[in-house]
């Protein structure tokens, strides 16, 4: 049975507990094994869940007990310094009459929800009916939790793409290009383990509510739905802006490559005179009274011998 109310230690263990009509909510933030350990002594929770608490490379699960849940989730959390957004775990206990969440602290509406519980008698009846309504009530304020990061996603795609087509077109827009590509697929990462989880939890938790939860957590599952189709949405947009932009510098290398070409084409024969003229040879015209066609002739022969070699040999390695 869990223990009830001040826990010795509190401020030292990270634990914070809050209780209503006999249900009990533990909240752990930045676990570590003494905090474990407390919960090791306290309750019947499996060795080895405890110990998938505090690992940070845990797949999103369920695993179910004849007495108890224990549920790990992963939530989008967008680190500014990297550019991209990382998981961030959420470990979670529920019992008949107990929630015990374990986590970094970094899920903000999390840590608002049990701060206005903590402090709102009003708020912890709202969602303090039952262990299986708070865990709704939790899980519902993660997931919308995502869509603020998504729109912002999506904003950036917006400004990729007017940059992409404008004259402001420079390596910064590429290499924007690309950080949204790598933030997308790990967003992408983030929600395809977490729906099979949610789709779950209706089913699984309902022998810990008196209430009809169905339509809840349908609405929850709706709204990941959601989330997983505009990423997908967004992930064709970037691969489409990926494949124009790589077309429009490759026309424009194109252009390049046109404009030294055509160069390169009225300087070739002005090098062939200017090397002609250049040789130290008797050639026909280049002193008064001298007329040797020999060495022009033996140069034109070598040249033309060159010439056809290169082009048989072009021929031989099926280049032209």
């Amino acid at each position: 049975m869990p223990v009830t109310g001040f826990i010795e230690g509190e401020n030292t263990l990270h634990i914070k507990q809050l209780e209503l009509n006999g249900i009990l909510w533990v909240n752990i933030e930045s676990p570590t094994s003494n905090e474990t350990e407390f919960l090791a002594q306290n309750y019947a929770f499996h060795h080895l869940d405890l110990d998938d608490c505090l690992s940070r490379i845990q797949r999103p699960k369920v695993d179910e007990y004849e007495e108890y849940l224990f549920i790990v989730m992963h939530f989008p959390l967008f680190k500014k310094d990297a550019r991209v957004t990382v998981p961030s775990q959420l470990s979670i206990f529920i019992g008949e009459n107990y929630l015990i969440t374990l986590h970094s602290g970094e899920l903000k509406p999390l840590v608002k929800l049990f701060r206005d519980c903590e402090l709102h008698a009003q708020s912890r009846r709202e969602n303090m009916r039952s262990p299986g309504y708070l865990l709704y009530r939790i899980v519902d304020r993660l997931v919308d939790y995502c869509l603020p990061i998504l729109g912002k996603i999506m904003e950036n795609i917006e400004q990729v793409e007017d940059a992409l087509f404008s004259s402001r077109r420079t390596r910064e827009t590429v290499y924007q290009l690309s950080v949204l590509r790598r933030d997308i697929i790990s967003y992408r990462r983030i929600i395809w383990p977490m729906r099979a989880v949610v789709a779950s939890l209706e089913r699984r938790t309902n022998r810990f509510t008196d209430e009809d939860m169905e339509a809840y957590w349908g609405d929850v599952v709706d709204h990941v739905d959601k989330i997983w189709d505009t990423l997908d949405e967004c992930k064709e947009i970037i691969e489409g802006l990926n494949d124009t932009s790589s077309s429009l510098y490759s026309f424009r290398t194109n252009e390049v490559i046109r404009v030294l070409t055509v160069i390169s084409t009225i300087m070739l024969p002005l090098t062939v005179v200017t090397g002609f003229m250049g040789m130290n040879v008797p050639l026909p015209g280049g002193s008064v009274g001298v007329t040797n066609w020999m060495p022009f002739s033996i140069l034109l022969a070598t040249m033309l011998c060159v010439i056809v070699g290169m082009l048989v040999y072009f021929h031989r390695r099926n280049w032209i």
